[in-house]
Order: C-alpha cells, then structure tokens, then sequence
C-alpha cells in the first residue's frame, strides 16, 4: 500500500503546533554564517521572547514592515499546549484586489543563498470565520498561493533562494479572496553549496519534507543547523524502523563541497520493508497553481547505512520515479551519509518512487532515511532599476504619499505603482518612464530625485501646492519630452534650457497659473504688487548701478595705483586690491580668471531666490543652491558670522582661486565683500560630494561601481598634483578629505574648499611650520598633527585615507566598538590577506581583486608614518592610472579568447612593488603579515608596527 503526503497531512499539523519553534532578532547575515531573521507576525512592538525547546529569539514585525494591523487569535483556538507564535497575526484589510503588503529583510549580503519560511495559523482572528485564500512573492517572483483550509490549522510555505541584492522582500498579495494575514517570518542564511538546483534564476519551494522512521517529534534548531523542519514519517504496517545512536556523517569526499547536508539525527533513522522481499513505496501529489499551472519538480533522497553487516553481505537497490531509473545499483556506506538529488522530473499530477532490492541483495531489503521534495519556480524576473527605487522612495517619502507605493515600483507590471508607467526590457531591469502625481497635494519645493530618472519621458506635478524654482537638472533629463507644472506656487525663473528645448519642439513644457513664475515674456512679480514692486526694484537697480559706477571707479584708480606700487616696491598694497588684479601670474600657474565677477549682496539674493535652498554647510557657513541670468547654476559659499574662518581666509582662498585653473579643480566664477558678507560663487557640482556617494548622503549609498570610485580617485590625484608641481611657489591644500572632492553631473570629480591652502615661499623649503593645526581629525598626518610640520607629503597621508574610504566605504574614524582608525582596521585585513573584509560590500563583488590590491597598496603607502616613504602625487597617480587599466582590462580576453583568471572577486597571489626596495610593502593574499611602518594608537611618530 503506498502512503501519500496528503494521508500525513492532518498529523503534520499536529506535530507543528506541537514543536514548531522559529527564532527572533536580527542578526547580520554574513555569507555562511548562522545568523536567523526570526519575527513573531502580531506581536506588540519592542516585545520579545526565547523559545524554550530551539533556544532561539522572536521578536516584533514592528520593524520589518509599516503596514497592517495586530490581532490575537479567537479564545476558542487557544489552548493548553499552543505554540506562543500563533496566538497573533498580523493582517492587511481594505488593501484591494492585486495589492501588495510587504516586510523587508535588510542586511543581507548580496548573492547569498537563504531559506525564508512563512506561516500561517487563522485561528478566526477577526471573527468572520471566512477562511482567506493568498499569494505570496519573493520579491518581484511568484511564491506560492496559501490556501487556508482549516481555521486552527498551521500552514507552512518555504522557499529557497539566491538573494541578488541587500535586501529582500516578503509579500501579501490580496487575490479577492479574504483579508491577508500572517503569523510568523523565518530568514535563515545558507552555505552557497547547498541545494545546487538554487541559482540566481530559480529557486525551490518545498513541498515536503521527510524524516523516516523517527519518532513523533519534528527535527529543527539546534540538531539542524539551518533550522529546516524534517517532519516524521513512519507506517508500522509496512515499514521496520532501523536506528543508531552512532553520529552519521558526510563522506569525506562530500565534505569539502557540501550539496546536502541533513542532519545526524535525521540520518540515525531509516526504515526498510518488514518482508524483505517487498518494496518501499511511497509517493507525492503535485500542487498546480494559476500561476504554474504544470509546476516542475525536484526531489533530493538521503541514504546511510545504520546497520552494521557481515562482511560478505552488501545492501544494494535501484531507485526509480515514475519509472525513470534514477539509479540501478546502489550500496549505502555504513555511518556515512549520501544524497541523489534528480533532474527536474516531468510534470506529473503524482510522482511515484519505488526502491527495490537488486537480485544480489535479496536478504537485505531497501533502505531510505530521509528525503526533500520541491517545486521549481522562476527567480529570474528583475526588479526595477535601482536608481529608480531609490529616487522613488526619497519622493514617495518627502511627500508622504499614500497611494499603493509598496514594493517594486514597476514589478510585476500587473502591480506597477498607481501614476507611474514603465518600460520592461528584454534583458535588463525595468524603468520608470512616466510619473503622473497631478491633483496630488504635494508641497514645498520639487524634489531633486526627480532628475535621477534618466529615462523618464513624461513628468506631471500639476494641481499641487508645490512652491520654489524649477531645477535646472530637470532640463539635463535625456528622455523628457513633457513636463507639465500647471497650476502650482512656483516663483522664480524658469530654467533656460528648459525654454529652449520648448522652443525648438523636444519639449511640451506646461506651467500655467504659477503666478510668481518668470519666463522670457512676463515679469516675476505678483499682480496685486507688481507696480510697486517694479518701481522699487528699478529704484534699487539705479542705485546699485551707482554704486558698481563708482566702484568700478574706485577699482580703475585702485588697479592703476597698485601697478605704481608694486613696480616702486614689489608687491601689491593690500590683500584686497590684490583679488582685482587682472594680469598674468608671472609665477607659472595659468593666467588669472579676466571674468571673475564681483557680486553684491543683493545679487546674490536675485541669484538664490532669497537664499532659499541650501546644498551644504561647513566650517565657513551655508553653500546655497543658484541660478545667474543666463541660466547657469552655481553654489553659492556665504560665510556666517560665527564662521571660523576670517576675512584673511576668506580672501585667501578668493586670490588662490584666481590664480589655479586646473579641470580636477573646483572653478570660482565670482565673489563678495559687500560690508560683512563675505561670499564664493562656485560653479555647481549636481551629484554632490564623495563623502555622501560612499556612505549614503545624497540617498544612495554605495552607488558607485569600483571604475567610477578609481576615476573619481585619479582625477583627484590629478588635482591635488597640480597644486603641488605646477605652482610656484607650490601649494599644499591641508584639508584633502572625501567631502572636499565634488561631482559634477558626469560623475568627474573636482577637488574644492582652499580656504587652508598654504604655499610655500621658497623652492628649498623642506616643510612649512604653522601657528596651529588646521584641517580635519582622521585625515592629518602625524607630523602636522604633532609637530605642525606641514609638507606635500601631509597631503599625501589624507589623500590615503581618502583612498581607504573609496575601497571601503568606511569612514575615516570607525566605531568598532571602540573608536579606530581606518588605516589600522584596514591594515589588519590586509596584512592577513583578507580583500573581501575590506571592499564596500555595496559593490557587490563586481571589480578587479589586482586593481583591488594594488589600490590598496598605494592607499598604506601613502599613510606610511615616516613622510620620506610616502610616494609623491605624481607616482600616486602613476599608479592609479594603472590600477584602473587593471580594472578596464578584466573582461580583456586573453589570445585564446578566455576570460581573465583574475576578473572579480576572490584571490590573487599577484604581489606589488611599486617604489623601489627601499620602501617595498607586500600586500598580496599570499602575504599574511604586513609591515607599514604605522603607530596607530595616537597618530604620532614613535616606531614600525611590530611584524
């Protein structure tokens, strides 16, 4: 007689409720580690508990998700012997038809093989006793439906999966068919060998699990180390049970590359036909769905030999499925554990597996101690492109929108967001091509996200609330063909390009009923004021032309004055006349800027609309966002009043602009000293600094591949040198730091803020001693900070750091728990091998380990402690000229067409010399110690690190 999963059905859920135990508290998934996601769906926030049987912690769904509401199970569904777990749920009413309700795993490292278990008990929480129907979705991937058969009753949907990226999402999916609802939530990581069917296109949904021979307790953490659940299987009639208390093993030659891996206490058990002669049989029933309506299958069966046989006796049997012959002669190994895991069965409504005795082993009847049974599902299908999720949900945030915002924005495209249109292409991920949040109330100002959606093509924010300028960077989209602003308080002029690209047809641009808003044809002013206001302003436009009259005055005399002094006497009067100056720099460092414009006050008013956005804020004051007359955006540097930084600094860094031009440095378009307000007009940089790239500032942390963060790297390097060689006298920046280097819109950096820039007076100098440290903590070098003994070579030490942060993301000062140096935390790693502790994980593995390497290489030799080791900028960028070569070139085939050994990821045993013996440091993988000469407990110069 053969014994189907559904006759089992009725006892599993019995045993669940009995034993079923799943753990809390999050844990950071590390690759293979044991960390478990484990969430108690219903339980009161910051509420928690340990099981007693697993040892393993529950915690609230609090923070995995902002949606639903928490119910407790009805009195009549609670008894004595109820697992805690499912006296609550969690449910998601009035979502409607086809909506979504989401939790999300955050922490989860990339490409990382998990098992995430859902279950389910109603328990008639809300008292309609109408038991709901589901769907559940991994991500943008269909799951499984659940279909709740029996209000008391625990319901159990698995899957395992490739996680792509680092977070995952566990989804309701509201059919028509009840209200969702949800008792509890498993994440738990596995080794990436496991279960080799799980690929980043298709994962696995169990359908059965199966313990043979065992007893009536369910086998979960801590005898499996991945708590899956192995339920017992037994038929008394038929079946002898056969057990050891001996520990049952891998095969050596298995334990190296582990593909199964049940646990010794499922293993100790096995069952084998009471008549020697019969079979075991037993079978499963497929479970089609809508979705998968011929589902594929797959099942993996354990065997180990627990009894110990004569010498001349061997047990041996064939296996087969549905007839297909899966194996003909196998012999089990005594004590030692083996699994056959078939190909992707047939589909078929049932699958039968028959284990037979080969005629040479008819006194040893068959033998089978466990066996998995899954379903295959598709994994492949993408989510929406990244930067549009991340510009989305800063949007969907700062108007708090309330729409069906959950989940992917685009995928699957039945749940596309309400107001957005999307394009799906073949083979890459979705885009966001139409956002339609008219008649939205939104207000304040239009956000800057919206510019990141660069293939977007239609943009419509009529009808709100919404109040400031228009962003220029709207006008830099690639795609936009109709962008409709009708009907807000918008003021200001309308961007240049803007009105171009409607003038020359590749535009439909709509901005109606915006009454403070300015284009070529109307004033910005108000009706009820515009007179008045006119009058004043022109009033106001006369008088400041007056004043710029006799300045400019003042300035002509001034400048002729000025030539008559210094020819007299060699050097300029005052500080001041000296930012006038329109000549040559006779001192070999370019031509002086004949177009830097002197602002006033009032200008820059014009020019921020009345300092209306800020973009930043430092030592000196507040950066603002700005447009001058003819369209161009600049940041505008205003210093406070409480501002550090004095009127010497200020025009130092105004005559130091004027006097270096390079294209990795930040360019100065005009300044002020109007009275007491000092201000810098910079050209704009839209993407931000490189502080806010790597940790996540601007929103998008981790942003950028290892190719734009070498780019970024270089060109800094290619700044910083011009400083230090083509200047005479040379200058020294003394505040070289990863917010000081900004980007532009395609991502090329330009290092910025001279206010510290210091020269030095004389060719032979060796080093420049200062009054006091200036500059920022974690970035100064030793000497400086110590001795205030300032060199080129201090300059060097912080653009190392600066390296560290780009291959780590990492700050300069960690928190680990105590507070550490990233030379150090870095150095550490390094010396021992360990590359992949040390690169961002955002970076998701994608880079050249050598580029890595010998990145990393020049970072420690950089912050070498004796300045002397240190390598001049010109070597450094040398070397990261070929560090990025080394990194364009990993996808180089070699002369027969194969791909590079060295491509990504992994190891290498290439080694670096890149100064001479005199200062060789070896960091390669093969190298397990490190000498760098550092002392990093204080920062000052003592001896070499112990080797």
């Amino acid at each position: 007689m053969e014994q189907s999963t559904h006759g089992a059905t009725a006892a599993r859920s019995w045993f669940l409720l009995l034993s079923l135990a799943t753990t809390a508290g999050v844990l950071r998934v590390r690759g293979q580690s044991t960390g478990f996601v484990s969430i108690d769906c219903g339980l009161s926030e910051q509420s928690g508990y340990v099981d007693d049987v697993t040892k393993l912690p529950y915690s609230s769904d609090a923070a995995f998700t902002n949606a639903g509401s928490n119910h407790n199970v009805s009195a009549e569904h609670v008894k004595p012997s109820s697992i805690k777990r499912y006296l609550s749920v969690r449910s998601f009413p009035d979502t409607g038809t086809a909506s979504r309700s989401c939790y999300t795993f955050p922490s989860i490292v990339p490409g990382s093989k998990c098992l995430l278990r859902a279950t389910f008990m109603y328990g008639n929480y809300d008292g309609l006793n109408k038991l709901p129907v589901l769907d559940l979705y991994l991500d943008v991937n269909f799951w499984k439906t659940v279909n709740i058969s029996k209000a008391d009753s625990v319901h159990t949907a698995e899957v395992i999966a490739v996680i792509p990226s680092d977070t995952v999402q566990v989804c309701l999916v509201d059919i028509g068919l009840g209200t969702p609802f949800i008792s509890g939530l498993d994440l738990r990581p596995l080794k990436n060998t496991l279960y080799p069917q799980v690929n980043s296109s298709q994962g696995l949904v169990l359908l059965d699990r199966s313990n043979f021979g065992a007893s009536d307790l369910i086998v979960r953490h801590p005898d499996d180390p991945y708590d899956r659940e192995w339920f017992p299987w037994s038929n008394l009639t038929k079946w002898r049970v056969i057990s050891t208390k001996e520990k049952v093993r891998l095969r050596p030659e298995d334990a190296a590359d582990v593909h199964f891996d049940a646990p010794s206490v499922v293993m100790q058990t096995a069952i084998t036909p009471i008549n020697a002669s019969e079979k075991i049989n037993f079978s499963w029933d497929a479970e089609p769905n809508y979705v998968h309506p011929t589902p594929r299958y797959t099942s993996v069966l354990y065997f180990s030999e627990l009894e110990p046989l004569p010498r001349n006796a061997m047990r041996m049997f064939s296996v087969t499925i549905n007839g297909m012959l899966l194996t003909s002669r196998y012999t089990p190994q005594y004590l030692f554990s083996y699994a056959f895991y078939g190909i992707e069965h047939s589909y078929s409504s049932r699958y039968d597996f028959t284990i037979q005795a080969t005629t040479t082993s008819l006194t040893l009847p068959p033998t089978i101690n466990a066996a998995e049974f899954f379903s295959v599902i598709s994994t492949a299908k993408l989510g929406t492109d990244a930067q549009d999720v991340s510009a989305i949900n800063a949007i969907k945030t700062k108007y708090q929108v309330k729409k069906n915002w959950v989940s992917d924005p685009c995928a699957p495209k039945t749940f596309a967001w309400d107001g957005l249109n999307c394009s799906y292409p073949t083979s890459s991920s979705p885009r966001i091509t139409s956002i339609n949040m008219s008649f939205g109330g939104l207000s304040g100002d239009i956000s800057s996200y919206f510019a990141n959606f660069k293939a977007m093509q239609h943009l419509d924010l009529s009808y709100n609330k919404l109040t400031g300028s228009i962003p220029y960077a709207l006008a830099q989209l690639p795609s936009l063909v109709e962008l409709d602003l009708t009907g807000n308080q918008l003021s200001g002029s309308i961007p240049f390009e803007l009105l171009k690209r409607k003038a020359d047809g590749s535009l439909t641009l709509r901005y109606n009923n915006n009454p403070k808003l300015c284009d070529q044809e109307n004033s910005c002013q108000s009706t009820e004021k515009k007179n008045s206001t006119v009058t004043i302003y022109i009033a106001a436009l006369v008088v400041a032309g007056v004043v710029i009259g006799l300045l400019l005055l003042l300035l002509l005399l001034g400048v002729i004055k000025n030539k008559a002094l210094v020819k007299r006497h060699g050097k300029p009067e005052n500080e001041a006349d000296d930012l006038q100056s329109h000549s040559k720099n006779s001192d070999g460092c370019g031509l002086l800027q004949l177009d830097n414009r002197w602002f006033t006050y009032l200008e820059l008013g014009i020019i921020t609309n009345n300092f209306q956005r800020v973009i930043g804020r430092g030592g000196f004051g507040v950066v603002y966002d700005g447009f001058l007359e003819d369209g161009t955006r600049v940041a505008v540097k205003l210093r406070s009043q409480s501002s550090n930084q004095g009127v010497e600094e200020f025009l130092t860094e105004a005559r130091n602009l004027t006097k270096i031009h390079h294209k990795n440095l930040v360019s100065l378009i005009g300044y002020c000293k109007d009275g007491d307000y000092l201000a810098l007009v910079y050209e704009h940089m839209p993407e931000g600094n490189l502080q806010d790239k790597l940790r996540g500032g601007d929103g998008n942390i981790g942003c950028l591949t290892w190719k734009q963060r070498l780019c970024i790297a270089l060109e800094s390097a290619q700044g910083l040198e011009y400083l230090h060689n083509a200047c005479s006298p040379p200058f020294l920046h003394r505040d070289v730091k990863t917010s000081n280097i900004l980007l532009n819109g395609n991502l090329k950096a330009k290092v910025a803020d001279f206010g510290l820039l210091k020269a030095f007076n004389n060719d032979d100098d060796t080093h420049v001693s200062t009054a006091r440290v200036v500059g920022t903590y974690g970035y100064l070098a030793p000497e400086y900070a110590s001795a205030m003994q300032l060199t080129k070579k201090s300059d060097v030490y912080s653009f190392g750091v600066v390296l560290l942060e780009v291959i780590t993301g990492r700050p300069p000062i960690l928190q680990t728990p105590e507070p550490t140096n990233i030379i150090e935390w870095a150095g550490q790693r390094l010396g021992q091998g360990n590359i992949e502790d040390v690169v961002d994980m955002h970076m998701h593995g994608d880079y050249d380990v050598n580029s890595v390497w010998k990145t990393a290489d020049v970072a420690l030799r950089c912050t070498a402690q004796v300045p002397t080791q240190r390598p001049t900028m010109t070597a450094v960028v040398a070397h990261l000229e070929e560090c990025l070569d080394l990194e364009g070139s990993r996808f180089a085939g070699d002369i027969n067409g194969n791909l590079n050994s060295s491509s990504s990821g992994g190891e290498s045993n290439t080694s670096y010399n890149y100064y001479g013996a005199d200062h060789y440091t070896d960091i390669s993988p093969s190298n397990n110690t490190l000498d760098m000469g550092h002392n990093f407990g204080s920062g000052v110069a003592t001896s070499p690190a112990t080797r």
